[in-house]
């Protein structure tokens, strides 16, 4: 395994927030989805090589835990963990903390599926991009077997 360590770092803006005064779900959301692209660079799906090759990715499951409010001016940072790439598909994980590591906000454990952009069918990882993707597989994916999950297993 590789630490693939932070794939998104970012803050919480008042705009983020809600009537309630924390940052609503659509913005938690958002921020994983930025680390997941991140994480997609990381296995060589870069943005270049989905237009280039006309490929994609689309989630097909997504579960989110929600720890602890972000409050506007929070900065945030997101670690990401591989646990387990097949031909078609993936699966991963998120957790988000507060950027000076106090707190876990959040975790995400998605199921994601390769596709090819222009048929909207699935179609297998290209060997560069299975390669690369296996070598970021954490040693040990069952940590988020149990759902939800007690404390982060990445940690800031």
């Amino acid at each position: 395994m590789s630490d693939i360590g932070i794939t998104y770092r970012g803050m919480v803006h008042q705009w983020h927030c809600d009537h309630m005064g924390h940052m609503n779900v659509m913005w938690y959301v958002g921020k994983f989805d930025e680390a997941t692209w991140n994480l997609a660079t990381f296995m060589g799906m870069t943005s270049q090589y989905m237009r280039d090759s006309k490929r994609g990715m689309v989630a097909v499951d997504q579960r989110i835990a929600y720890k602890r409010e972000a409050l506007a001016g929070d900065t945030l940072i997101v670690r990401s963990a591989v646990l387990a790439v097949k031909p078609k598909t993936i699966r991963f994980v998120h957790e988000m903390f507060r950027g000076d590591g106090s707190d876990h906000l959040a975790t995400t454990l998605l199921t994601a599926v390769h596709i090819d952009a222009a048929a909207r069918k699935s179609v297998q990882f290209e060997p560069h991009v299975f390669l690369k993707s296996q070598a970021l597989i954490d040693l040990v994916p069952a940590r988020w077997d149990t759902w939800p999950p007690e404390r982060a297993q990445l940690g800031p």
